[in-house]
């Protein structure tokens, strides 16, 4: 293990309020695809520190770094060989520690992807775990025997397609993956294997990290007794785990994942980060219960902090009268809780292009998202409008993609490159002429250079709209209340103390008209396209326009 290089403690340790995530807005920033400080064609650490001042300036709160441990790459660094160590691909634990300072000289928190749920076929835990049944680490992974024929111990499948188990001829047992066969799931009934991935965490944590954002937070236990899945019908399946083309959206997963095992586990981790006021959000994969499983995992202070939210990930752009539902169902389903919402991410297609919206319903997306309840998480480009690139298959480099094209496409599209000057090779992003994805095209003129110099670009917007966020407590804290839905408008309220706004939104492209609210009420969010008052006492609306005030 490299030694800790000599930094003081106040550029290793950013001193913060244990709420500072509360409300708090995250970038995420995928480090194959920000920056290349070396000319190999991949991001690097070094890359990224390099930018942070331009992500600063976005007004962030934290950045989301992706992970960058030693891997073998099956699934680009979600399979982890190394939990202490950076991969050189990436960089050097000093170049880390040069993200930390740099981001903490800006005020900016730092969240590293933490992969818990399984690790690397190459880690050095499993080889010693299949090597025999009787090792010191032979029960630190999910392993089972074959039914009488040989065939898997149960039904459970891979969200990677087929099914999640796999013969091991050493052990002559089956060996549970959840995801792809080279990514072992990890067997958290085994006390040793927890008391070492904590020692995993706080590694991290005293080398300066604010928290983490937990992959695939709820699959850290299965059941026990190995029990088959039920089938769902039809009817019932919600896609949102896995594309609706795999079957693994066939099953009602209620023994797989989710187990009540698992919160004691992470009310072990929430321990150890409190002494750091470190923060932790954890992304549930989970179709048909998400919002009661949220509610598990957040409520309170025993747990996760915050959990990455899926129903603003939707395939349809949300409408009025969706998004009242989601905020009822929250209301309903996790009292208590604390979500984190995102409109995209590495995962899914970028959502200009999965919602097929015009520009001016992004901008309205965007301003709606920071008056939410709840954190809010970006994604490295969306802040310039960045539609999916469309790639060949001859360029995608994602294993999940290559399986199931061309129904599904893989996770390449949302992956490619940042761009940051339309004048330089690869719009800025690497010196490399043949980068790991290649830059989009449609991407080149929507640079960060040249929307730096138009004040009305998509990039000035969400400056205005983050900073209209930091600039009302009750938007980042307030409760919510009074949700309503009238056509395409929805309204709610924040509030918190004696502070409280109205908010309402046009999700259509149609100007609509309908009653002001009761009492005395002060324009604000101008620089958000905001409407102000009429002289009939009514509020009209633009296509795609808000309306802001604030209670006199």
């Amino acid at each position: 293990m490299t030694e800790m290089p000599d930094m003081s403690a106040a550029n290793r340790y950013l001193k913060k309020d244990p709420d500072w995530w509360r409300g708090a807005v995250i970038y995420q920033i995928y480090p194959r695809s920000f920056q290349d400080s070396n000319g190999d064609g991949v991001g690097d650490l070094l890359g990224i520190a390099q930018r942070l001042p331009y992500v600063a300036s976005l007004g962030v709160d934290a950045v989301w770094i992706s992970p960058f441990f030693r891997s073998p790459m099956h699934d680009f660094g979600y399979d982890v060989s190394d939990y202490c160590d950076v991969d050189p691909m990436f960089g050097t634990l000093s170049d880390f520690d040069e993200v930390i300072h740099s981001a903490h000289m800006l005020g900016l928190k730092v969240l590293m992807d933490l992969v818990m749920s399984h690790s690397s076929i190459e880690h050095p835990w499993f080889k010693e775990s299949r090597s025999s049944k009787d090792n010191p680490r032979a029960n630190w992974y999910v392993w089972a025997d074959a039914k009488p024929d040989g065939t898997p111990p149960n039904n459970w499948l891979s969200i990677f397609g087929g099914s999640s188990w796999q013969w091991d001829p050493t052990r002559c047992q089956y060996y549970l993956h959840n995801f792809l066969t080279e990514q072992p799931d990890m067997n958290f009934h085994e006390p040793a294997l927890q008391d070492a991935l904590l020692d995993v965490a706080k590694f991290w944590l005293d080398r300066g990290v604010d928290g983490f954002r937990l992959d695939t937070v709820n699959f850290y236990t299965h059941d026990k007794q190995l029990r088959d899945n039920p089938p769902l019908a039809p009817e019932e399946r919600n896609p949102i785990t896995a594309p609706a083309v795999n079957p693994y959206t066939w099953q009602n997963h209620l023994y797989d994942k989710t187990q009540p095992e698992n919160l004691d586990f992470l009310a072990r981790l929430r321990a150890l980060m409190n002494g750091y006021d470190a923060a932790a959000v954890g992304e549930i994969g989970e179709d048909q219960r998400g919002l009661e499983v949220l509610g598990d995992y957040t409520r309170g202070d025993k747990h996760l902090h915050m959990s990455y939210a899926f129903e603003l990930l939707s395939d349809h752009a949300p409408t009025a009268a969706y998004i009242k539902q989601v905020m009822d169902d929250v209301e309903e389903k996790a009292p208590g809780g604390w979500a984190c919402w995102a409109f995209s991410n590495h995962d899914v297609v970028r959502h200009i292009t999965r919602w097929n919206i015009p520009e001016e319903a992004a901008r309205l997306y965007m301003t709606l998202m920071m008056c939410l309840r709840g954190s809010a998480c970006l994604y490295q480009g969306e802040e310039l409008g960045l539609p999916e690139a469309v790639l060949s298959f001859e360029d995608i480099q994602d294993p999940y993609g290559k399986r199931f094209w061309p129904a599904f496409k893989g996770r390449d599209g949302s992956r490619t490159p940042m761009v940051w000057d339309g004048n330089a090779l690869n719009g800025g992003f690497s010196s490399n002429m043949k980068p790991w994805l290649p830059v989009s095209h449609d991407h080149l003129s929507r640079t960060v250079a040249d929307q730096e110099k138009d004040p009305l670009a998509m990039l000035h917007h969400y400056r205005r709209a983050i900073a209209f966020r930091h600039s009302h407590a009750a938007l980042k804290t307030g409760a919510i209340s009074e949700v309503c839905c009238e056509g395409t408008v929805l309204t709610f309220r924040r509030c918190l103390d004696r502070e409280e706004l109205f908010c309402a939104f046009n999700i259509g492209d149609a100007p609509v008209t309908i009653e002001a609210p009761e009492g005395r009420w002060h324009q604000v969010g101008g620089e958000l396209g905001s409407a102000g008052p009429a002289p009939d006492g009514k509020l009209h609306f633009g296509r795609w326009q808000p309306v802001l005030a604030l209670k006199q």
